[in-house]
């Protein structure tokens, strides 16, 4: 039996063709309309029954209240930060993600930023295109024997770690999820992150921005690692404290960044673009044809899937709406309807919401 009827899906961002054509081969009816403003977004929105975006479109909570049919919304790449997933729980919207589609593309970048710092290999590139052969101001480093800290061991941590490897970097990591038998497995050796500073030649993160994770790597943490450690971002700005990342280039304590992420972006501030000891890319992990052509294939996938009735994949706030559609939870949620009813009638034309909190046996049973 299907979750939900999907007959008209939104695209309201860039995708690989192959996503439209998957859908409609699915008789799921496609508006693909790319770039559109806030204005037109909620009026595209309000009759559809599926929304799929990458990164652009910001799927906050007004464009959800306007979606009176929305079912679910599909990112089409790793991280939900542009979408309001608690909001679209509330609303009982599913929110899927395609966690694997660009594993491989965001893992490669990191090892092509380790490699240029290493090599300082477009700081050397920019200076030959300016007509200079500078080649003592661009001595480097040898990857084989330094040790590469790895924060968050999931898809792309784990790749980063097996390519690096390859180069004879010693690899050690840290993640609260992953067991220290499962990173062993891929040759990492997991460490509490009070004994990783000191130890790296290299950092690279690979966690989602959470406020666990915001400010990671900040003054604190810069001072206890090696004078000159390396770091990579290319996972979400923010993770690197972006002042204490300049402090600690400005003092040496930082010997050189590679950033594919930003807190704002595009940054308005460049002072650390500009800096000469770092390199920086617009947002490029997931920039490739093979990353965007599976992330489109696997959302669409995932879309007809459930328009089908099938096993759910990728769905990010799953968790929540079960214990929502358990049968202990639907009196309450036919409580919540009843008086919404109530009070639209008592209070009209005024609008409001009304929001059951639950106490003792339920609360605890999760629901």
């Amino acid at each position: 039996m299907a979750f939900a009827t999907l007959s008209k899906v939104l695209l309201s961002d860039n995708l690989d063709p192959c996503c439209k054509q998957l859908l409609q081969a699915g008789g799921i009816q496609v508006l693909d309309k790319p770039n559109l403003s806030r204005e037109q977004l909620l009026a595209e929105i309000q009759d559809c029954d599926g929304l799929i975006v990458r990164s652009a479109t910001k799927v906050t909570a007004d464009v959800i209240q306007a979606a009176k049919k929305l079912q679910v919304i599909g990112r089409a790449g790793t991280g939900v930060d542009n979408v309001d997933v608690e909001a679209a729980t509330r609303k009982g919207i599913l929110v899927m993600n395609t966690p694997t589609g660009n594993s491989l593309s965001a893992a490669e970048l990191t090892c092509g930023m380790i490699l240029s710092l290493a090599r300082q290999i477009p700081q050397a590139a920019a200076s030959m295109k300016e007509g200079k052969w500078d080649r003592k101001k661009f001595m480097g480093m040898e990857l084989h024997g330094k040790t590469l800290g790895i924060l968050g061991l999931g898809r792309i941590g784990r790749e980063v770690a097996l390519r690096m490897q390859a180069f004879g970097m010693k690899t050690i990591g840290y993640d609260p999820i992953i067991t220290p038998e499962d990173s062993a497995a891929f040759g990492v050796q997991q460490l509490p992150l009070e004994q990783i500073w000191p130890l790296c030649d290299f950092i690279t993160v690979h966690t989602p921005l959470l406020p666990s994770t915001t400010g990671l790597l900040n003054d604190s943490t810069f001072a206890k690692c090696r004078q000159g450690v390396q770091v990579v971002n290319c996972a979400r700005g923010g993770i690197v404290d972006e002042g204490a990342l300049l402090r600690a280039l400005q003092s040496g304590q930082c010997g050189g960044v590679g950033l594919d992420v930003f807190t704002e972006e595009p940054p308005r501030d460049r002072t650390l673009v500009n800096h000469p000891n770092v390199i920086s890319c617009p947002h490029l992990g997931a920039s490739t044809r093979e990353a965007q052509s599976r992330c489109g294939k696997e959302i669409a996938l995932q879309f007809v899937d459930l328009a089908q009735g099938k096993a759910l994949a990728g769905v990010v706030n799953g968790q929540a709406l079960s214990s929502a559609l358990e049968p202990q939870t639907k009196p309450w949620i036919t409580l919540a309807k009843a008086l919404g009813v109530l009070l639209q009638t008592l209070a009209s034309p005024v609008k409001g919401s009304v929001q059951v909190s639950t106490l003792g046996e339920l609360a605890r049973l999760g629901g």
